[in-house]
Order: structure tokens, then C-alpha cells, then sequence
């Protein structure tokens, strides 16, 4: 208990439903109201259901599902229990699916109908129940996937109402495994007063008002969205909207204009590749246009006008558009900026539930995350005095307990004085707002010695006509530029296609490849240049929050 505030998930969930109780909770976007009346009663009785099968105060509870209502149901239930949650994101592999529950030792496992499919008999194995997410009915062991349906349209069979677990702040409220970049999986023990301490500053942030509307389209599995998309419209009673279907632009644009969402989280890739295929092409179509979007004074007016229409494209009614899980691509920024487009910048990671640093609406500067979130202290490591650039460390009461069942692991994150070493490297300006270079992990060291940073090499690349997402890696003691272009953009562009199109289209690739590159490095300073560009023709293999799996490419 800290300052009369109860620092619980069950508390949080019990004080929305009083004060909310006949508001919109959670549904589908365009479909039924369900109240938060509704939902404190449904998640009393799954909850019900969880202790007559067994669960009781510390127990490991798995989600594996997609975005729906009834995740969120699910989630409060396990806390409602006392049991600790682990959401499993969708999109990991079986083998993932069944290390994590083997490892948290997970004894019932919530799952969607569309994934049930992912586990073999093996995993069932390891636990003592499954159950169907979308009705909470229990799947006997060993049905498989085609019989689901039987169980899906039969009523559920929920358990008597029961009052909240006695939970304190401390308790572990969820683990969640990282899905990193390097390829490491990671079990973050986050604590109740962890995850609703976060929830908390973030409405310092962004105020919630009852009558806001959120789209999730994010894994609800992932920090991010479960902290800010999630369980923050619910402590202050907005209603939060789900697609039955994955948002491609068919199922996405017309939610959007049925919801008119006031609030949205998106990770960079989702708004980079909109300016990068639908925007910035056409302000490249021709002499003119280019010439215009050249010029700072033309330029702010085209991306004003552009971003207009992005707003209506997006309902019409946004006031926070949040970006956050890895760095914004400038050009991008620039454009949103430019065009006033309402957006606001995060910065955090899993193991701080996830909010360190933040720039709402209108106070966002070019490059930076914004300052530390309230109560939030951040300095820098093994500062390199001539860049003043450091290991970016923090410290607050949203820093996680550790890594599940590793001990050694969390002593080499944590400073002798306790603070957490992010892994990220930056640098403060001088009114204290946080500018990320990038990843200790990722960045080269030159052959004087110099700090080169894959992800600001990209970001150059990134900005050049045709080139949709680009990675940088050193090979041999070589930079190498592997780049995947817009072939339909290039398509477009050179309209005198014949016969040999598939051979016309390779020439051209390399043409401009080598055209990229020439122009990059004329960017770039002398230990960044690169020495080898080359195409890559597919997209890059990505985590579900859309960072490129960069240990793949190595």
C-alpha cells in the first residue's frame, strides 16, 4: 500500500467496476457492449473455474492467444486467483510455446481455437489443463484441433463467483518471455506494483478519460500493449477494441472508421512502411513533386496535407498515436512532425513494465524518447567522454524483480547499487531528454575504435527512394548493407516493361542498389561508410513487435 493506493491488479480490476461499471470494457471492434460490470462478474467466475481445478496463490497460468475480449478476461481471472500469469505471444514456434511452459512451469494454459493447433501432444503433456479461451470451456486431454469446434459452440461451463485472492504488491504477477532481437528468450518476473505503478504514470502522461476509445492491434501478450492498451483504458474506464482477423489494410481501414479510435499504440515498422509505400512515393512520382519535397518551406506543406488525410484514414478522432519498441526511423518522425500528426514516443523495455522515458503529443523533439517518466530515474554508464554517450541504467519502482529461475542472469543486469543496465546506449541533452544511439549488444567497433551503430546507418538508407527496410551487419571486417527494395514502387516507376520484365526489374535493382549506395555514404561519416551493399529479395524475418531478428543475419 503506498500513498492509500493499492498497488494490485485484483485492486485495480475491483475499482473500474465500481466506478465504471455500466462503460464499454473490451470487445470486437463494431460488435456488442460488454461492460465492466460484465467483465468483474466473468472474470470472478473464470476465476471460480481456476480454483475448482486446482489453482491456488503462486501457480503458473499461460495465455496463448490473439488479441479478443476474453484474453483480458483470462489475464484478470489468474491475478483474481492469486496466480501468476504467463502470456505467450503468438507468434512463437512450438518449440518456444513448449519451453515456456515447461520452464515456468505453468499448470493451465488459456488458448485461442487459431492456435491450439501449435501444440502437440508432448506439451499438452505438461500441463494439467487446457481450456478454451473462447467459451473457458475445458479441452479433455487429447482432443484434436478439428473436434474444437464441438467444445466452441457449447455453453461454457464457468465456475461459482469467487472473491479476489488476498495479493500483495510484491507478488509476481506475471512473467513474460522476451522474444529479443539476439535470439534469447527470457523469462521478466513482473510484480502487481511493477506492472499498475506503470499503468499509474502513464496517465500522468496521457490523461484517460472514460470516453476514449482504444484500437489494440499489438500482441496483448507483449509489455507494451498489455501495460498501455490494455490495462490502463481499463483503470480509467475507456473501452478498448479488438479484430477478430489479423489488421491487414482489408480488416484494419474499416475498423478504423467503425471504432474512430482516440487512442493507438503501433510499433515504428507499422507507420515507417505506410510513409515508406503509400506516402513518400508520391511525393517522388515526378520531377516537380521531388524538387518540391526537397525544399524545407514545400516540404512541410506536402506532409501537412498528407498527414490530413492520414488523420482521416485513421477515424478522424485520434489525439495519441503511441510509437514505441524500437527507434523511429527520422524520415518518418519528420513527416509525422511536419504534418502534425498526433503522435507521442516511448521508450522502455519488458524488464521496466515497459515505461522509462516518454514525449507526449506536441512536446516530442526530432530523435529523442522524451524525458523519464515520473518516478523514474535514468542516468548514464561508462560514459565516453568525448561522445558523452553512455549505457542508458534505471531505477524505479517499475524495474522487475529478475529472470525467472536465473539468478546469474539478473546479478549481471543489475549494478552493485541496484541499477538496471538497459542494454540501450544514448546520450541527455541539456533539458534532460533521452536520445538513443542503439543497442551495446548490435553496435561495431570500428578499426580505430570508433562506436558505429547499425541502426543509424540504416536510418539513412532507410529515407532512399525504393528501399523498404534495410539491415547493416559487419562481415569480414566489412559494413554490409543488406536492403530489401519496394519492387512494386520499381515496377511502377519504370513503366516500359516488355517481355523480359523479371530481367528488367534485376537490372534495375542493381542500378539502383548501386545508386543507394553511392548516395548513402556521401551521408555517412568515414568509419560508417559502407563497403558492401547488397539485395536482399524477401522481407526480413521479424519478432512479433517487428524488430528484425538481427541474430539470423549475422
Amino acid at each position: 500500500m503506498t500513498n492509500g493506493i493499492k498497488y494490485t491488479i485484483p485492486a485495480m480490476l475491483q475499482e473500474s467496476v465500481r466506478k465504471f461499471g455500466e462503460n464499454t470494457s473490451l470487445v470486437f471492434a463494431g460488435e456488442n457492449n460488454y461492460t465492466y460490470r460484465q467483465l468483474g462478474n466473468d472474470v470472478a467466475r473464470v476465476a471460480g473455474l481456476l480454483k475448482e481445478l486446482g489453482i491456488s496463490k503462486g501457480d503458473k497460468v499461460a495465455i496463448l492467444s490473439t488479441n479478443m475480449p476474453n484474453w483480458g478476461v483470462a489475464y484478470f481471472s489468474v491475478s483474481w486467483a492469486g496466480a501468476t500469469a504467463v502470456p505467450v505471444l503468438p507468434d512463437f514456434h512450438l518449440n518456444e510455446i513448449k519451453s515456456i511452459i515447461e520452464h515456468s512451469e505453468a499448470k493451465v494454459l488459456f488458448v485461442s481455437k487459431a492456435l491450439y493447433k501449435n501444440l502437440d501432444r508432448e506439451t499438452t503433456d505438461l500441463l494439467e489443463h487446457v481450456i478454451l479461451i473462447e467459451n473457458f470451456a475445458v479441452i479433455p486431454k487429447g482432443t484434436p484441433a478439428d473436434r474444437l469446434g464441438v467444445l466452441e459452440n457449447s455453453l461454457p461451463v464457468l465456475g461459482e463467483e469467487s472473491e479476489p485472492a488476498d495479493v500483495d504488491e510484491e507478488d509476481l504477477a506475471s512473467v513474460i518471455y522476451t522474444s529479443g532481437t539476439t535470439g534469447s528468450s527470457k523469462g521478466v518476473m513482473l510484480t502487481h506494483k511493477n506492472i499498475t505503478w506503470t499503468v499509474e504514470q502513464c496517465n500522468s502522461l496521457q490523461k484517460i478519460e472514460p470516453e476514449d476509445r482504444f484500437l489494440s492491434v499489438l500482441p496483448l501478450s507483449h509489455t507494451f500493449e498489455n501495460t498501455i492498451s490494455f490495462l490502463l483504458p481499463v483503470k480509467f474506464g475507456a473501452s478498448v477494441h479488438y479484430l477478430r482477423k489479423p489488421p491487414v489494410a482489408s480488416v484494419l481501414l474499416p475498423a478504423l472508421q467503425t471504432v474512430k479510435p482516440t487512442l493507438m499504440l503501433v510499433v515504428p515498422l507499422i507507420i515507417e512502411k505506410v510513409f515508406r509505400s503509400k506516402i513518400l512515393p508520391k511525393f517522388q512520382k515526378n520531377r516537380v513533386t521531388r524538387f518540391l519535397y526537397s525544399m524545407p518551406p514545400s516540404r512541410k506543406i506536402l506532409n501537412r496535407i498528407a498527414a490530413r488525410k492520414l488523420y482521416q484514414t485513421f477515424g478522424g478522432k485520434l489525439h495519441f498515436f503511441g510509437i514505441g519498441g524500437a527507434k523511429l526511423d527520422p524520415s518518418t518522425e519528420q513527416f509525422l512532425k511536419e504534418g502534425k500528426f498526433p503522435y507521442a514516443i516511448g521508450y522502455g523495455l519488458t524488464e521496466t513494465s515497459p515505461l522509462l522515458a516518454g514525449a507526449v503529443v506536441n512536446h516530442t523533439r526530432l530523435g529523442s524518447t522524451g524525458p523519464a517518466i515520473r518516478g523514474v530515474e535514468l542516468r548514464l554508464g561508462n560514459v565516453d567522454p568525448v561522445t558523452n554517450e553512455g549505457e542508458i541504467q534505471a531505477k524505479g519502482p517499475n524495474v522487475m524483480k529478475g529472470y525467472y529461475k536465473a539468478p546469474e542472469l539478473t546479478r549481471e543486469v543489475f549494478t552493485e547499487d541496484g541499477w538496471f543496465k538497459t542494454g540501450d546506449r544514448g546520450f541527455f541533452d541539456k533539458n534532460n531528454y533521452l536520445y538513443i544511439k542503439g543497442r551495446i549488444k548490435t553496435m561495431i567497433v570500428g578499426a580505430s575504435g570508433e562506436n558505429i551503430y547499425p541502426e543509424e546507418i540504416e536510418s539513412v538508407i532507410n529515407k532512399m527512394r525504393f528501399v523498404l527496410e534495410s539491415l547493416v551487419v559487419e562481415k569480414k571486417g566489412k559494413l554490409v548493407a543488406m536492403v530489401h527494395l519496394n519492387i512494386e514502387e520499381i515496377e511502377q516507376h519504370f513503366k516500359s516493361l516488355k517481355a523480359e520484365a523479371h530481367q528488367f526489374i534485376s537490372d534495375k535493382s542493381e542500378e539502383i542498389l548501386k545508386e543507394i549506395h553511392k548516395k548513402v555514404n556521401a551521408e555517412l561519416n568515414k568509419f560508417s561508410k559502407l563497403q558492401v551493399i547488397v539485395l536482399h529479395p524477401t522481407p526480413f524475418e521479424k519478432t512479433p513487435t517487428k524488430k528484425i531478428k538481427r541474430f539470423l543475419y549475422a
